[in-house]
């Protein structure tokens, strides 16, 4: 029997990516972020949710895509982790969708880089593919390399 999974989607760089609704916390427009120095580039800064300090990680620099034009600011999907709330900054909200579990598909192999590391699996839908982010390997940001 096919299960039924629901994924909070948004865009990246004309990508259309998808995470487990259940790991959601909450989905907010651009917020003022406060820079943290000698932080992986992939760290856009930190958050104040309603007091709380969250983690920003754009999601373009995790991934390794281009950088977001300054004129378009990111949006911000804070996932739950072990750890707590992070931020997620992508460029765009999609809506949650409801995909069955038995269209899911691994990575092609053709994907590179560490784009084959973050995302479990891709769903064909009509409109296009909605590539699965493995949310415990996207938060887990890269350390800075040694000079």
């Amino acid at each position: 029997m096919n299960e039924l999974k629901q994924y909070c989607t948004f865009l990246l760089d004309g990508l259309f990516f998808g995470v487990d609704v259940l790991g959601v916390q909450e989905v907010i427009k651009f917020q003022p972020m406060t820079q943290v120095p000698l932080a992986s580039r992939v760290v856009s800064g930190l958050i104040n949710l309603r007091g709380q300090i969250v983690t920003a990680i754009d999601l373009r620099r995790r991934l390794e895509l281009d950088d977001r034009d300054q004129d378009s600011p990111p949006m911000n999907v804070v996932v739950q982790t072990d750890d707590g709330p992070v931020s997620l900054l992508v460029d765009d909200i999609g809506d949650v969708l409801e995909v069955s579990d038995d269209t899911l598909e691994p990575p092609p192999p053709t994907m590179k880089g560490i784009a084959r590391e973050l995302i479990t699996g891709v769903h064909k839908l009509d409109e296009g593919l909605l590539l699965i982010l493995d949310m415990s390997k996207v938060v887990q940001v890269p350390q800075l390399k040694e000079v």
